[in-house]
């Protein structure tokens, strides 16, 4: 902990202390023949964080750590033991430790301490909407019965407003962004390369974390979908779209590490995350990939076009990884009946096409203009369900929150999209390619809300928490690298 609070001459005492009292424990559950296999992991986890503190214990670190926990445990699929109202999920535990951690590093670390982001504006407005429209739906959270789904989604949107104001926060220097972009990066890449496999097998490996980590339970079991007789692949994500997202989010910050260090393990990053996204069959991924490419041609077009002749090979490339997928995509854009006949169908029903919800979904948000029909009291669930589900978090936004939540989602877009752009423009060296890919993610995701509940889906949110609050730091760094030149 001192590590992160500040440095302590004790440090390696306690560090050996701790690693004879874990082997101590170890052999004692050895002898009694009872509790090893679960005793053993967490000790071995505890002894490398002990030992390795120095390193392990910065923010950096632990930042990286959150994001590996994000990507490679499901959310929703495993906890851990204990009987409380709530799942222990590793995610929770994390966050909550590492909150702790803050709290504790703001009280007597006077380098740690709150900084703007200069996106707290629109992020309170949007705090504003979600809690007006909890009180100003008292009555229909009561009837509906819904208190704790509603606590539960504002407990999620506060997870993720912590992360990033702690990233913001503790992360000062570019080369911490880079860290954590790497990280980010290799661990998508992992994803993707797993789900590749599992296109290919129908062998999820991320259902099968328990048996490599004993302490976790698996608690539900996702069902899979296919699409044109082919399985959409989910990896480590709570559906298949998600995942593509995720990985279509992250394939600019792979571009941006190949072009800057020129290492070919990020150019075959790339070609993971591409491949893995279009394995979930996803027309989202599909469209997120298609606004990535026009971001790059808007802010970078002369590096971009030298990339052209690499579309065939890629598309070969694609055909025998992953034979079938290519016309799988091109048929659920292109389906017989026509794509906008059938996002017309079944309109106010259960798995009706996205254009059909818009006039139901429209006539609901009159009847609540301002701070709509309540933050999280829409259920869609397979345990509970009061509301169809809206594929479209635009959407679903406008009718839980009203105009207000409508709106600071597009402030909070538009101003970090505009911020980074700007940057991208005014800064041509490969540093900036660091704004072009934060500003085609982002922009990517907020296009791809159109198409998917995203914020109903954790891990690809936080994500996108992580990308703003990233963005927020380079460009806060940017500033500073530009008042000490003058």
């Amino acid at each position: 902990m001192r590590a992160l609070l500040g440095g302590a001459e004790r440090g390696p005492i306690v560090a050996i202390g701790f690693v004879f009292g874990a082997l101590a424990l170890l052999t004692a559950t050895v002898l009694a023949g009872s509790g090893a296999s679960q005793a053993a992991p967490l000790i071995a986890v505890g002894v490398v964080l002990v030992v390795a503190y120095r390193t392990l214990l910065t923010w950096p670190a632990v930042l990286c750590g959150l994001v590996l926990v994000i990507l490679f445990i499901p959310i929703k699929r495993y906890s851990l033991p204990g009987h409380l109202p709530f799942e222990l999920e590793p995610y929770r535990i994390y966050v909550a430790v590492v909150a702790v951690m803050w709290l504790a590093a703001l009280l007597v670390d006077p380098r740690i301490r709150l900084r703007a982001s200069g996106l707290e504006a629109p992020l309170f407005l949007f705090v504003v909407a979600a809690l007006g429209s909890v009180i100003f739906n008292g009555a229909r959270i009561t009837e509906l019965d819904v208190h704790a789904e509603v606590t539960k989604q504002l407990t999620f949107f506060a997870s993720f407003l912590l992360v990033f104001f702690l990233i913001v926060s503790v992360i000062r220097t570019r080369e911490q962004v880079d860290r954590i972009v790497r990280v980010l990066v290799g661990g998508a890449a992992v994803v993707a390369a797993l789900s590749i496999v599992e296109s290919w097998t129908g062998y999820n490996a991320f259902d099968h974390l328990d048996g490599v980590l004993p302490m976790l339970q698996h608690v539900d079991a996702p069902g899979t979908s296919e699409r044109g007789g082919k399985l959409r692949v989910m990896g480590s994500a709570q559906g298949s779209i998600a995942l593509g997202a995720a990985l279509a989010m992250t394939l600019p910050l792979a571009a941006y590490l190949g072009l800057r260090t020129r290492r070919w393990y990020w150019w075959a990053a790339v070609g993971m995350l591409a491949l893995g996204a279009l394995a979930t069959l996803s027309r989202t991924s599909v469209l997120m990939l298609i606004v990535i490419i026009g971001v790059l041609l808007w802010l970078r077009p002369k590096q971009v076009a030298k990339f052209w002749p690499a579309l065939l090979p890629a598309v070969i490339v694609v055909h025998l990884l992953l034979p079938g997928t290519i016309g799988t995509i091109r048929g659920s854009f292109f389906p017989k009946e026509g794509l906008l006949a059938q996002q017309s169908e079944n309109a106010g029903q259960r798995g009706s096409g996205r254009i059909a919800d818009l006039g139901p979904a429209l006539d609901e948000y009159s009847q609540t203009p301002v701070f709509g029909q309540g933050y999280g009291t829409r259920l869609t669930g397979r345990d509970r369900q009061n509301a169809h589900i809206l594929d479209d978090q635009w959407l679903k936004t406008l009718l839980e929150t009203g105009i207000v939540g409508f709106f600071a989602w597009l402030w909070i877009f538009s101003r970090s999209i505009r911020r980074l752009a700007r940057a991208a423009k005014e800064d041509q060296s490969p540093e900036g390619l660091l704004f072009v890919a934060l500003a085609a993610s982002i922009t990517s995701f907020a296009i791809g809300m159109v198409l998917f509940d995203a914020f109903a889906f954790i891990q690809v949110t936080f994500v996108l928490f992580i990308l703003l609050a990233l963005g927020c730091v380079a460009l806060s760094a940017r500033d500073r690298t530009a008042a000490r030149a003058v």
